[in-house]
């Protein structure tokens, strides 16, 4: 009999869609029999923005006790929702190759971050991307917004927000990715969302414009998942174990590691505008690293690079440490709202 595994999700088109390839994934290389188990989160279920009900860790808590409780035995999460800091008796235990870190600008005609009439209202959750725009383009009205993508393409002018594209795995208890019945309809001249969920979902179509990451750097871990088990049931020779170490992809994981390394040192909460991108440079086999640091209103921006080995996770933990002691040295303090050292 195969083993059985029960994978724990959020209930969005986007949390089944990541979970269903996951869930196949580990089908696949362990022979496993998977079963999805919905868990609700508290970001779920309140609408305010995610600085003030707890940041992105809002996604995460139902889901970590839900494995620990023995609801489910594997948790799957966007990587860059997870707290920074260690989760007892949990690990991640895979991180599969990574999709588009970007972010992209989903706008009404077209219209890109360069084309934007002054004055356009641009939608992000994210006080990242919105300290980020602010200083590319002073002249727009950031808004901040909440809900699932469905809900945030149906505010912008002209954009179809229930579209999908062929090709999309939402599996065959997925909801349709419509939009909420209260939420503003048509009220934004484009919105910014991670490019790699938008492509889970089959939603590119409705992309003006990708932004590179020289121009709005990513949250540390976006556009890769975090697969999260019971410390116990990472290790020995059980089919799920063989299954998760086959998953992990050791390039991603060494760059989130070194991205999720800056977030830890500078201990940037969700209201903190910070940005990292790791990268593998296969020509040399060096890790290499960016940051940003910006002041909420985009009045400045600091942005800093290094580069070193990535002969394992020690490696890259020390090498996005090293990197946001020159953030600190530099003055990102001034800039952003930073806790104290963990």
């Amino acid at each position: 009999m195969p083993q059985q595994v029960r994978v724990g999700t959020r209930a969005s088109a986007l949390a089944l869609t990541q979970t269903g390839h996951v869930a196949d994934a580990l089908a696949a290389l362990g022979g496993l029999a998977v079963e999805t188990v919905r868990v609700r989160t508290q970001g779920d279920r309140v609408r305010a923005s995610l600085a003030t009900i707890g940041g992105t860790g809002v996604f995460v808590t139902a889901l970590r006790d839900a494995l620990l409780d023995g609801r489910c035995d594997v948790a799957v999460h966007s990587l860059k929702d997870l707290p920074t800091g260690p989760a007892e008796g949990l690990v991640i235990a895979a991180v599969p190759p990574r999709q588009d870190p970007r972010d992209a600008l989903c706008a009404r005609d077209g219209l890109t971050l360069a084309t934007l009439p002054a004055g356009a209202r641009v939608g992000t959750g994210s006080p990242r991307r919105a300290a980020q725009l602010r200083a590319l383009r002073p002249d727009l009205d950031v808004v901040d917004i909440r809900g699932n993508v469905g809900t945030r393409l149906g505010r912008v002018r002209g954009l179809d927000p229930t579209t999908h594209a062929a090709g999309a795995h939402v599996g065959p208890e997925a909801p349709h990715p419509g939009v909420a019945t209260d939420a503003p309809r048509g009220d934004l001249d484009a919105v910014v969302l991670a490019a790699a969920g938008l492509a889970r979902l089959g939603r590119l179509d409705a992309v003006s414009e990708t932004l590179e990451p020289d121009v709005l750097a990513p949250a540390p871990g976006q556009g890769a998942l975090a697969v999260e088990v019971r410390a116990a049931d990472a290790t020995g020779d059980t089919a799920l174990a063989d299954a998760l170490r086959a998953l992990d992809h050791a390039p991603t994981r060494r760059a989130v590691v070194a991205e999720r390394a800056v977030l830890a040192r500078l201990e940037a909460g969700c209201a903190a505008p910070i940005g990292a991108w790791g990268r593998l440079d296969e020509a040399t086999g060096t890790l290499v690293l960016d940051a940003v640091v910006a002041a909420p209103d985009g009045s400045r921006v600091l942005r800093l690079a290094a580069r070193g080995p990535a002969d394992d996770d020690a490696a890259a933990d020390a090498l996005g440490r090293r990197l946001a002691e020159d953030l600190l040295h530099a003055g990102a303090t001034d800039l952003a709202p930073l806790g104290p050292v963990r």
